[in-house]
């Protein structure tokens, strides 16, 4: 029993259960989708799927993005202890646990349309290429966004079976915060990336990292003000996005000399930047 308890717990550590942060920056855009997609009426059963889909999903991602990182992740000082970088677990394992994750994961959503059921398998494989942009692609951060935004083109087509422009433009408000708040984040292990080779927004911004990083928030809240205020949001909508302007400014204050803790802080505050933007959208349909 004591083995099987280490197993799982190594497990647990693989797929970050211990750190929820990826969790939430999935969820709430997701859950802002569907909230705007249903006009604020969303099915109980869709947001059960979904939230537990997101789970899922980023569990998945992560043992993935381990699987192919695991020669560079032993040079990192934050990640060398990983339980599939440090040798605890092999990447057989590895592999078998993201691909039951994704199978129980597509299980979820085989009552909603065919529609989602086929933006989910692009999502699925845009999550398991990820980890291979950071070879070669300059900013990975933004193919990072279209994977962490897929929820959005899919919670739409589970509700209205189709995919507005509204959505597109949501995964693109998505990129862009996607790009501020990983960059804050690989602003963190900077050094170690230069190091070992692995490409991030970081490195590609340079001196301009901090400057980069608010224009992208400026843009995703630009984005999503024009998609709120076209589906008729007004007074709690805009309340949230200037909470959400008010965390952006917090973190400019954190990142602006570049010391790794504050860095890594304002990432994690991400979460309620996201959460400012939901509750903004959530209570102004909730007052109507």
């Amino acid at each position: 029993m004591n083995r099987l308890y280490s197993r799982l717990h190594l497990y647990f550590k693989l797929v970050r259960l211990d750190k929820p942060i990826g969790i939430l920056l999935l969820l709430w855009p997701t859950l802002a989708a569907l909230w705007l997609s249903s006009q604020g009426q969303p099915s109980w059963q869709l947001v059960l799927v979904f939230s537990v889909g997101t789970v899922l999903m980023r569990s998945a991602g992560c043992a993935i993005n381990d699987y192919a990182d695991r020669d560079f992740d032993r040079h990192v000082k934050r990640t060398a202890e990983r339980p599939l970088t440090s040798g605890k677990i092999s990447g057989k394992e590895a592999v078998g646990v993201a691909v039951v994750l994704a199978l129980i994961s597509f299980a979820l959503i085989l009552p909603l349309n065919t529609l989602t059921k086929q933006l989910s398998v692009a999502a699925v494989l845009v999550a398991g290429s990820y980890p291979y942009f950071k070879r070669f692609f300059a900013i990975p951060q933004a193919y990072l966004g279209i994977a962490f935004g897929f929820g959005i083109p899919m919670a739409y087509a589970a509700v209205q079976d189709t995919v507005p422009m509204s959505a597109w433009i949501l995964l693109l408000a998505n990129v862009f915060w996607a790009v501020a708040y990983d960059t804050e984040y690989a602003m963190v292990d900077r050094d170690d990336d230069l190091k070992i080779g692995i490409k991030t927004s970081a490195i590609t911004f340079g001196r301009y990292d901090v400057l980069a990083i608010m224009l992208c928030y400026a843009i995703s809240f630009v984005l999503i003000l024009a998609v709120g205020w076209q589906a008729g949001l007004r007074t709690w909508f805009v309340a949230g996005m200037g909470v959400a302007v008010l965390f952006a400014i917090y973190h400019y204050s954190l990142i602006r000399e570049r010391e790794r803790m504050a860095c890594f802080a304002a990432f994690l505050n991400n979460n309620w930047l996201g959460a400012a933007i939901f509750a903004g959208i959530a209570l102004d349909y909730a007052v109507k």
